[in-house]
């Protein structure tokens, strides 16, 4: 099996090139530095030729709502023009959980990818996952102000990257979906508390508030807009088992 790996040069994309060398398969990772730019369509003839998958893990530069759906809309228009093409058989995308019902902010750019990929002619999956846990962390410092670090008041399950990678991989070597697949971590727990311990983990503790028209990814939720269905598939990696590993 050759499986196309775009975007494999980030916190997802490396992880699941190395879980798909795990499992045996013909990697081809495609980056801009490999000669390959999803924007413009650069390389990506020559990238798919003889691949019989394509992993799309690629990520937009702003979680801005505007210019990460011209980005998703471009790039995976892109890889499902090459892929049908090149007569993949299987694309597999990376997507988050509430892109199906928060309809804006980073939400928003991620279900007009999704509904790009629905509608190829290219057989194909989607893996939705819940906020990585290094979410948190980029949330703790963004919401940081003079009476504490403001953090949006949700309910979550945030999952480690090695376990999305893993999820991602899996779901790559096996047949297409034709629908989605959930990832999400072990713990459920307020965003609060997992910034709590994030920050005194840091050395830094001090008063974290819960505030409920604190953005995520450019968009204000519902408690439990982030939380996966029932069927998800979760994750090995606890939250304090990052926190050590960090």
């Amino acid at each position: 099996m050759r499986v196309v790996v775009a975007g494999a040069t980030g916190l997802i994309g490396s992880r699941t090139v190395a879980r798909l060398r795990d499992h045996g398969v013909d990697v081809v990772p495609v980056s801009r530095r490999d000669g390959v730019d999803v924007s413009t369509g650069q390389g990506l003839d020559r990238a798919l030729r003889a691949a019989e998958v394509v992993v799309d893990v690629t990520d937009a530069p702003t979680r801005r709502q505007e210019a990460g759906t011209a980005f998703f809309t471009t790039a995976t228009g892109n890889l499902l023009k090459a892929a049908a093409a090149a007569g993949v058989e299987h694309y597999v995308a990376l997507s988050v959980v509430g892109a199906d019902r928060v309809g804006s902010g980073y939400f928003r750019a991620k279900a007009a990818q999704e509904d790009l990929v629905r509608h190829t002619t290219v057989p194909y999956s989607v893996v939705r996952a819940t906020p990585f846990y290094e979410s948190v962390e980029a949330a703790a410092t963004a919401g940081t102000r003079p009476d504490g670090v403001h953090v949006p008041s949700l309910l979550l399950r945030p999952v480690s990257s090695d376990d999305v990678a893993a999820a991602v991989a899996h779901v790559a070597v096996g047949p297409p979906l034709f629908g989605v697949l959930e990832a999400a971590g072990p713990d459920e727990l307020r965003f609060e508390d997992f910034t709590t311990e994030l920050l005194t983990s840091l050395g830094r503790p001090g008063p974290v508030i819960a505030d409920a028209q604190a953005p995520f990814f450019g968009a204000v939720l519902e408690e439990r807009a982030l939380l996966p269905g029932p069927d998800a598939h979760l994750g090995h990696h606890t939250f304090a088992q990052w926190l050590k590993s960090r």
